[in-house]
């Protein structure tokens, strides 16, 4: 091994010493090239283009190299699927399928009429370079989501017309590839287009359901990125078979595990580092080493080839962008993010290029072989590759950072900002529970960077002093660790008292805005257990969670929300809601509400503003809650609105949720919420001051208070 290291003829042979120089570059080129403001993925390339075989040939680009781009490759598409709002993709989709029709049309028109009068190719050589500069890579992907900007309507226009373009464009290849084969006809579009629907389904419908179980048997958080890989490896596999590109099936796994990975989960935020930290660098740097400089100078043909093509994809794509802003009444910033995001010419390119490139069409006298595509086109698409994901880097950036910019100013600081944040208290006592307690507070938690989490065990003094330490230290590591795996701070809180006195202590010391508890394990019908939990609610001021978690929050396919009639009229209305809302955004699973009909128009308004899945029925009859039960599935979380029994909207009825619960629903995931009910002389400022988490920053607070105090003031 001494002697392999101590080789240094090139290229390098010995794997650790290969892996220690790939590793240095994607450790470097972020810290150099981010002091000269230059987006570091063109560093990951120009160094590939070094360090390869066809630069100072330090490295070889072997199968080791091949195998980790393609997976960044992948990871890049699955990301795309993964982090995108399905309900603004939904609304959006008619957005995406004109963007998708527009970035193929207009590049591929004009990439084979210059392709067939300037380059003087024949036609099917024409058409096939006309596909491939109208299909693109979300190169770009990364510095969007890294600026926050994925959730902009821009961006879910540009990742649905991505999967357009890209498959619009292999299907050209597949064609081309058949007719220079003889055997396109009938019998092969139907296959064809049997094996991509097949395709489509398996992965959208089938993978969802096995996710899902998975998720619910399998708690190892190892186990579930393992699996998460297998994922996207098995919906590529699948694509290919179908007869396109693994790209699409990786796109179309990262929708099917959309909902079952939330944004804000442990398993998101692994699937998130391993990506961007290993898998994504290793493909930018596997492109770099392709690029030969040397033939541009050598060869007029690659370099008019590469001009050719590279103007009429900037041409192209740009042309593209614009009619889709014009169309769609986009701004400019949203016209720069969508040319960035599209103009990268990278994976499906590839395709084309080493397709076309291996396809022997003839023979000259000499036994030379004739290629659909030549090398003056192999060549010229790497310089096409190097100028449009270096073009998209930068464009990325520049308009990424103007649309955050616009829509900071489009907040006003002064009045829609709680300085304070929340201050969640996860109130933990079972080591079974712990987990997922933290997984709820989470969810529902605001993103606001003054927000605090703590996790809190009470130790009775009666107890067995060094066992409760012990478990207490185990629950409260847990709580910690599970924060810390979503990168979320959450401070340990051991406190020796009883139950009710040492969480209303904490909540008074820590300014507590958000209890969270465990629903009991033991039934509530006794006395000792209404004490309980009426001896907590005499706060008026937090908004109290009691939660029963079965199955991970990640899994629950829709949330049954039960309000009592006069919820509205409650001062901690707004609040409670708008993290209702913000838990269905992040979980991304669909409610139906159960309320009185005035509220029906409040989640209508609030839906146009940030729109999730949801439905509303009417339903009044508190002395009939026996008729929801048809309502909840196995899968579902269902949650009751409840008020303390001073407050407007208290029934008799609510009295008996729980022995109603412990009847029928013990075997399910459900909520019990507990609203703040200040009392009458102290303001409810939620829509004067508050940070409305609803609106994740994206509409006017104080507009949207208006317009809901209009509701309720209309006769």
């Amino acid at each position: 091994m001494l002697l392999n290291i101590a080789d240094l003829s090139l290229p390098i042979s010995d794997p650790i010493l290969r892996y220690l120089i790939v590793i240095l570059i994607v450790l470097l080129a972020p810290i150099l090239l981010n002091k000269l403001k230059i987006p570091h993925l063109i560093g990951l390339i120009i160094a590939g283009a070094l360090i390869g075989p066809n630069g100072f040939g330090v490295l070889e680009r072997d199968s080791s190299i091949v195998v980790s781009g393609t997976t960044g490759l992948l990871y890049i598409m699955f990301l795309a699927g993964l982090e995108i709002d399905l309900i603004e993709f939904k609304k959006n989709k008619w957005k995406s399928i004109g963007f998708g029709l527009y970035t193929f049309c207009i590049p591929m028109i004009i990439g084979t009429l210059s392709s067939y009068y300037v380059l003087h190719f024949d036609w099917m050589t024409s058409i096939l370079l006309g596909s491939l500069i109208s299909s693109h890579t979300l190169l770009a992907y990364p510095i969007a989501s890294k600026l926050g900007i994925t959730k902009d309507k821009s961006v879910n226009v540009t990742v649905g017309g991505t999967m357009i373009t890209d498959t619009l464009a292999l299907l050209v290849l597949a064609a081309i590839v058949g007719m220079t084969k003889g055997d396109v006809g009938t019998a092969f579009w139907v296959r064809l287009s049997l094996s991509i629907l097949a395709f489509g389904l398996i992965v959208l419908l089938v993978f969802p359901l096995i996710a899902r179980w998975f998720f619910k048997v399998i708690s190892d958080k190892i186990s579930q990125f393992i699996f998460v890989m297998v994922m996207v490896y098995l919906g590529a596999v699948l694509a290919e078979l179908a007869g396109v590109e693994g790209i699409i099936g990786a796109f179309l796994a990262g929708l099917a595990l959309n909902r079952l990975i939330p944004h804000t989960s442990p398993l998101m935020n692994r699937v998130e580092f391993v990506g961007n930290a290993l898998f994504i660098p290793f493909f930018l740097i596997s492109v770099g080493m392709l690029i030969d400089f040397s033939v541009f100078i050598k060869s007029i043909g690659t370099l008019k080839v590469a001009a050719v093509l590279t103007l009429g994809v900037i041409t192209a794509k740009w042309l593209a962008a614009w009619a889709t802003t014009k169309t769609f009444k986009m701004s400019k910033s949203q016209l720069r993010v969508i040319f960035g995001l599209s103009v990268a010419q990278a994976a499906a390119t590839l395709a084309a290029v080493m397709v076309g490139y291996n396809i022997v069409i003839s023979e000259t006298p000499d036994g030379v072989p004739i290629r659909l595509l030549n090398e003056d086109v192999l060549n010229g698409s790497i310089l096409v590759i190097l100028i449009t994901c270096t073009l998209a880097s930068f464009v990325t950036q520049k308009g990424g950072r103007q649309l955050a910019e616009e829509t900071e100013a489009g907040k006003d600081h002064e009045d829609t900002t709680d300085i304070d944040g929340m201050n969640i208290l996860i109130a933990v006592n079972t080591l079974s529970k712990t987990e997922q307690l933290v997984q709820l507070a989470l969810n529902i938690r605001r993103h606001n960077p003054y927000d605090k989490m703590y996790a809190l065990n009470i130790i009775n003094k009666q107890e067995a002093p060094d066992e409760s330490d012990k478990n207490a230290k185990k629950m409260l590591h847990l709580a910690t660790q599970t924060g810390a795996s979503a990168d979320i701070e959450i401070e340990e809180v051991i406190r020796y008292d009883t139950i009710i006195n040492g969480i209303s202590g904490e909540v008074k010391a820590k300014k507590i805005t958000d209890l969270i508890m465990g629903y009991s394990t033991k039934p509530y019908s006794s006395d000792k257990s209404f004490h309980l939990i009426n001896g907590i609610l005499t706060n008026e001021q937090i908004t109290t969670y009691v939660y029963n978690p079965v199955q991970p929050i990640s899994t629950i396919k829709k949330n049954i929300v039960v309000i009592p009639p006069q919820a509205e009229k409650e001062s901690g209305f707004y609040y409670w809601l708008s993290n209702l809302w913000t838990l269905a955004k992040n979980c991304g699973g669909g409610v139906k509400f159960f309320a009185a009909r005035e509220l029906e128009p409040v989640f209508k308004t609030l839906n146009e503003l940030n729109p999730i899945s949801y439905s509303f029925s009417e339903f009044t009859r508190w002395e009939d809650l026996l008729v929801l039960s048809r309502e909840v599935g196995a899968n579902d979380l269902l949650t009751f609105v409840l008020s303390r029994k001073e407050g407007i909207s208290h029934n008799p009825h609510m009295d008996k949720i729980f022995s109603y619960l412990d009847k029928y629903f013990r075997q399910n995931n459900f909520l019990l919420i507990y609203p703040s009910q200040r009392k009458a002389d102290v303001q409810d400022d939620f829509f004067a001051g508050a940070h409305n988490p609803i609106l994740d920053g994206s509409v006017d607070i104080q507009g949207l208070g208006k317009e809901i105090e209009k509701l309720f003031t209309r006769k």
